[in-house]
């Protein structure tokens, strides 16, 4: 008997499944059948392997053979078109034309480089009297036929997760068809999901160019616009969209998002109402609203439309960590039995399973039940940091180079250049050490407006670093001893210019993006008079607050205690540094003086950024304003001490935290 190796390698894989599509390319569908079983026995789970049997069962006419093996392919791989694609044949072969009908439109929508698919729903929706569907699917099938084939067969392995290959494909398509617009397109979403959003920003625009009328780029480019922030333009490209088709769900979605960018949360707040009419079960629609309702302190309606989002798809994680990311609310024993069940089962999408994680850690701390919430908040970490490429290293050579460059001698060869404009009062450190607080107690003064973590000081670095070649050194921040005075007077300028959309009139406005304490030098060099404060709080009781905190985006050194805990270090020696390089330019606020004496510190706060004392700072939590980030429920409600020393019920888990945090 032949020994079967446990984990064959995967080229070998690849290679019989090479074999298996040659066979099934001759028509030899029992050699390829025979093959393909053999090989699940040693890849049970492998998506090409399944979908090579399922074909050649119904090649064999083993139709209910094959409609079982895509039962199964399902379960494992529910994401990858070309299974539907093939249940809809094994349907349409059977005759029944409504379930293959279902069948090619999931195809389609997961992978749109389907021609079969396609064609055969034209073919089909014409026969049962659809005759938009079919028109539609006409148009798909006859853009895709017009189409270069090595892009199409790009966008293929780009919809089934092939990324690499994907981008070197049409890569080396553009090197000798550099203008053509569906690979721009293309290498564009590929960006997008490469989270490379300033070169799917020029992709995008350089279609656009060429093509003006392309509404489907146009928009993908509102969609990046948004993602970068750049709200105010998002906005103007998705009118254009809804000028020409005003009932698109897809430019409806877009438009909501960006007003809520922008502050707008009445605007978007109608538009996701009316988009949740015509969908009364779409579970992302029922949590947007949500979220919107969170933001504008309406926290009871905030919770049923959360409740109702976990009601229309049952195992949504994002729901369930919502609710728990309200940090005052409290989950029923019912509740925490759905969401364990949901965690424990089988199949589940890695991003559900990694948000149920972390609201079974919240509840269950909630209920001191600590060693169980602790084995949840690390298992949501460990699943959390398989999504993310976060290194340590690059941060903490990064921050070498801030002190490299931003010298004493520098500095002060630079005094009186910049825009001279006092308006900005920014708030830097790490995420939960009290800056949400701060930004109340400020935003609840009448000359100051309260805005958001706004991202057009990492956007300006961005664009200053530009793209260096690989393994050459880092533009920023040493391209910043190259700028003329009035080069850095503009972009202060630019800063003011573009963060306007945020304001309502008032003298001074809050920029409350905690990471931009890694680019103080650059805030001075450009803003030399604005005022600059450090957000700080104990280091475990920060470091384990960000532990137990999922994030909607970015702060991905925070899913590791060991990269928490050198965070905080690389954190605290650049504020060294900023101290000592400007001197008085930086107010220090420890959160656990404000919570033991509010009024001393409010006052002191006031005083360095050269306010009069308001007693409305002290009741900041009657102000009434919209919230976005996670302690949004907290700063509606006076100070409390209780959080302090939360930490320390989990001391026992955490000792690697504390060796990080530890300075010789």
């Amino acid at each position: 008997m032949a020994v079967v190796e446990p984990n064959p390698p995967e080229s070998r894989v690849e290679l019989e499944v090479h074999r298996i599509q040659a066979l099934i390319e001759r028509r030899q569908f029992l050699l390829a059948l025979t093959a393909a079983e053999a090989m699940l026995v040693e890849v049970p789970e492998n998506r090409d392997v399944l979908y090579l049997v399922a074909v050649s069962q119904r090649y064999l006419g083993r139709i209910t053979d094959a409609l079982r093996t895509l039962a199964r392919f399902e379960g494992i791989h529910p994401d990858f078109g070309r299974l539907y694609q093939e249940r809809g044949h094994c349907c349409r072969a059977a005759g029944e034309t409504a379930a293959a009908i279902e069948s090619y439109t999931r195809a389609a929508t997961l992978n749109p480089s389907l021609s079969a698919s396609w064609q055969a729903l034209a073919e089909l929706c014409s026969k049962v009297g659809m005759s938009a569907q079919a028109e539609n699917a006409a148009r798909q099938a006859a853009h895709l036929a017009k189409m270069a084939r090595p892009v199409v067969t790009a966008a293929g392995m780009f919809a089934e997760g092939n990324i690499d290959s994907a981008e070197r494909l049409v890569r080396q398509f553009l090197q000798t068809h550099n203008d053509d617009i569906e690979a721009m397109r293309l290498l564009a979403q590929i960006g997008m999901k490469l989270d490379i959003l300033d070169d799917a920003e020029f992709l995008l625009e350089s279609v656009l160019v060429f093509a003006p009328d392309y509404h489907a780029a146009r928009y993908e480019y509102a969609v990046v616009l948004s993602q970068r922030h750049k709200y105010a333009q998002a906005l103007a490209e998705v009118r254009k969209l809804l000028r020409i088709d005003p009932e698109n769900r897809a430019f409806r979605t877009v438009y909501a998002t960006a007003c809520v960018g922008i502050g707008d949360h009445d605007e978007a707040l109608q538009m996701l109402r009316e988009l949740l009419t015509d969908a009364p079960q779409q579970p992302d629609l029922h949590l947007s609203i949500a979220h919107v309702l969170k933001t504008l302190g309406r926290q009871q309606q905030a919770i049923e439309f959360y409740r109702a989002a976990a009601a229309a798809r049952p195992s949504f994680g994002d729901a369930y960590w919502s609710l728990a990311n309200l940090k005052t609310y409290r989950f029923s024993d019912d509740e925490i039995g759905r969401m364990q069940v949901h965690e424990a089962a089988s199949v589940i999408s890695l991003v559900d399973r990694y948000h149920l994680c972390f609201a079974l850690g919240k509840a269950l701390e909630d209920r001191e039940d600590y060693a169980a919430s602790f084995a949840y908040y690390e298992r949501g970490n460990s699943l959390k940091k398989r999504e993310i490429s976060y290194s340590a290293d690059s941060l903490e050579r990064s921050l070498r180079l801030q002190r490299a460059v931003f010298t004493s001698d520098f500095v002060a060869s630079r005094l009186g250049v910049g825009c001279d404009l006092p308006d900005p009062i920014f708030i830097v450190g790490l995420p939960r050490a009290g800056s949400t607080l701060l930004e109340q107690i400020l935003a609840s003064h009448s000359l100051v407006e309260g805005t958001t973590e706004l991202a057009d000081i990492p956007r300006l670095v961005q664009r200053l670093a530009e793209r260096s070649e690989k393994n050459s050194a880092p533009r920023y921040p040493a391209v910043l001893t190259e700028l003329s005075s009035e080069q850095l007077r503009r972009l202060g300028q630019q800063y003011i210019d573009d963060t306007q959309i945020f304001r309502t009139g008032k003298l001074f406005f809050i920029d409350k993006m905690p990471n931009n304490f890694r680019h103080i030098g650059l805030i001075h060099l450009i803003l030399p008079n604005a005022k600059i404060i450090d957000a700080r709080r104990e280091a475990m009781a920060c470091c384990f607050s960000n532990f137990k905190q999922l994030f909607a985006s970015g702060q991905e050194f925070t899913y590791s205690l060991e990269d928490i805990g050198r965070y905080y270090r690389s954190y605290v020696e650049l504020m060294q540094h900023w101290d000592a390089v400007l001197p008085g330019k930086i107010l220090r606020v420890q959160h656990e003086d404000v919570v033991g004496d509010l009024e001393g510190n409010v006052r002191r706060i006031l005083d360095f950024c050269g306010l009069e004392f308001e007693y409305s700072c002290i009741e900041f939590y009657r102000t009434e304003r919209a919230v976005r980030t996670a302690s949004s429920e907290q700063v509606r409600q006076p100070i409390f001490s209780a959080g302090l020393d939360q930490w320390r019920h989990f001391r026992s888990h955490l000792g690697p935290l504390e060796a990080a945090v530890s300075f010789p």
